[in-house]
């Protein structure tokens, strides 16, 4: 027997409902949701049924538009160009309108869909969405992207050794890194590794770590409860207070700086403190304002600088916590449906998606390339490697059509 797929509008108040092996929904009437922008139609908001012979002609129109680039079948090998096997209905139509009215900028999509009529649109969506979805992708490694334990990881096997466990210093001279924002840690191992700071050691352990590396153990010491070094102060604490007058305005009144990309000094270890005065004073650390504050300090005023320091309590960082893929992912299904089936038409399917069209996706709407403020504000705070952990983890989902059932009138 020949089964219609019912193509329903979105903002219909009557009952939704649908019979066939797909069906979904079309509301010609609808802004683009992906992009955030209406394509200026003003079709009539009404139910429609894609019977056997439309999808038939979507099959037409696509092979002759659309099969080029996404494959017949809606699955391709094309880098970076996405499946439309099993997605759904609507949110095709309303893609495929925004390219046409130019919503999109200028790509080879513009010119794919220039002379398609709506009536066309609607058959072509109608084709892709009743075509078996992709299989998930076989990706081997965990789906679970940790930062925190990737962090943890690398910081036990390179930083341990000298910084401590939990990033608490035990040798004089070397500094603790708990209590010091991602932000501030992140710059200075970047520092190291490229020789802005000059330190041999340093700049070797830097030298394979990679900038996720990098942002994971920054986010793993400033997640640890942070504590005063382990090591022994020599100085005058009150004469070093005297002189910390002039560093509360950057370091914070009792070494504990509110601003990011500036260390708190709190509960450091001495020694080191003492020397990175005498570096930044030499000019062998480069800092035109550090150099200018710690001119007129001779020997002992920076020891007792560094003791009053050393002494005082360091806080805890009110800092995000980044999340695991996992974590990411519960967000996003909010909109996108369980494991990316999702249940709103005009949200597209994200199982079994290419993982290379996803990351290009969230980069796009990170840089605003592509524009939707909710994305936007979704994407702005993903780092590569979450970028990567969510397209995998989509890519992995069983992709599953929509079918709509009958809901009785009451």
């Amino acid at each position: 027997m020949k089964r219609n797929i019912n193509i329903w509008p979105l903002l219909f108040t009557a009952s939704i409902f649908a019979a066939g092996a797909i069906a979904t929904n079309y509301c010609p009437g609808a802004a683009a949701q992906s992009e955030g922008a209406a394509t200026g139609s003003t079709d009539d908001l009404r139910p429609l049924s894609a019977l056997p012979e439309d999808v038939a002609e979507g099959k037409r129109l696509a092979a002759a538009s659309c099969a080029g680039c996404h494959g017949l079948n809606g699955i391709n090998n094309n880098s970076g160009v996405p499946y439309l096997a099993g997605q759904r209905a609507p949110y095709l139509y309303l893609e495929m309108k925004a390219y046409k009215a130019g919503i999109r900028g200028e790509s080879a999509m513009n010119n794919a869909v220039k002379f398609l009529s709506d009536d066309a649109l609607v058959k072509v969506a109608a084709y892709f969405a009743s075509l078996d979805p992709p299989t998930p992708a076989a990706i081997s490694g965990s789906s679970n992207f940790d930062p925190l334990q990737a962090g943890k990881t690398v910081a036990t096997a390179a930083c341990a050794g000298c910084h401590g466990n939990t990033g608490i210093s035990q040798i004089p001279g070397i500094p603790s890194l708990v209590g010091l924002d991602p932000k501030y840690l992140v710059t200075a191992m970047k520092a190291y590794k490229n020789g802005q700071r000059r330190n041999d050691t340093m700049k070797a352990m830097m030298a394979p770590i990679g900038d996720g590396a990098i942002n994971n153990i920054a986010s793993f010491y400033a997640s640890q409860k942070p504590a005063r070094a382990a090591t022994p102060s020599t100085g005058d604490q009150a004469a070093g207070k005297t002189s910390s007058a002039s560093c509360a305005g950057c370091h914070g009144e009792q070494g504990v700086s509110a601003s990011p990309g500036t260390p708190s000094l709190a509960g450091q270890d001495a020694q080191y403190l003492e020397a990175a005065l005498q570096t930044y004073k030499t000019g062998t650390r480069a800092d035109e304002t550090m150099k200018g504050m710690v001119a007129a300090l001779d020997d002992s005023a920076m020891k007792n600088l560094a003791a009053f320091y050393a002494a005082e309590e360091p806080k805890a960082l009110n800092v995000r916590k980044p999340l695991t893929t996992e974590e990411w992912a519960q967000r996003c299904d909010r909109c996108h449906g369980l494991n990316g089936n999702s249940t709103d038409p005009r949200r597209p399917m994200l199982a079994s998606q290419r993982v290379d069209y996803l990351e290009k996706v969230l980069r796009d709407y990170r840089t605003g390339a592509r524009k939707s403020p909710e994305m936007a504000a979704m994407a702005d705070v993903l780092t590569e490697q979450d970028i990567e952990g969510l397209a995998s983890h989509y890519a992995r989902q069983k992709a599953r059509s929509i079918v709509f059932v009958p809901q009785p009138s009451k």
